[in-house]
């Protein structure tokens, strides 16, 4: 399943981050997965949320630049091993993941967030390969 991920342009200062985070916060949002990449004077803040489109209402109502991605919420066995298993199959059909993170869940399986290029594509190969796909719901 297609999972709606908010790319975040933040500038790389003391309290940005913080900010992002207070105003979910303060509107009830609740953050599941989260990763940053930095550069010299801005990040890519990527989350996972409890409510995308509110979340980006209130993100760009702070004057943050910020986007929805479609990216695959895949289950993982939590085995040395596991992640690996997933990235063959897409390797076999040459579907290359652009990043990866991980996710935080409530269940016995370790869950990755992919993002790929073709995700349409590559959720079909998963799923007929037997790999579980997580749900937006949270």
């Amino acid at each position: 399943m297609v999972i709606r991920q908010l790319s975040v342009f933040i500038e790389n200062r003391v309290g940005k981050l913080c900010e992002v985070t207070g105003a979910l916060a303060a509107n009830g949002i609740d953050i599941r997965a989260i990763t940053l990449a930095d550069t010299v004077e801005f990040g890519i803040l990527r989350l996972i949320v409890s409510d995308p489109e509110r979340a980006e209402a209130v993100l760009r109502e702070q004057n943050f630049a910020v986007s929805i991605t479609e990216v695959l919420g895949v289950l993982v066995d939590d085995v040395p091993g596991g992640l690996n298993k997933v990235l063959t199959v897409l390797e076999r059909e040459a579907i290359s993941v652009e990043y990866a993170y991980a996710y935080i869940s409530k269940s016995e399986n370790a869950s990755v967030i992919l993002y790929l290029k073709d995700h349409r594509r590559a959720a079909q190969v998963l799923q007929a390969n037997g790999v579980r796909l997580l749900k937006e719901a949270y």
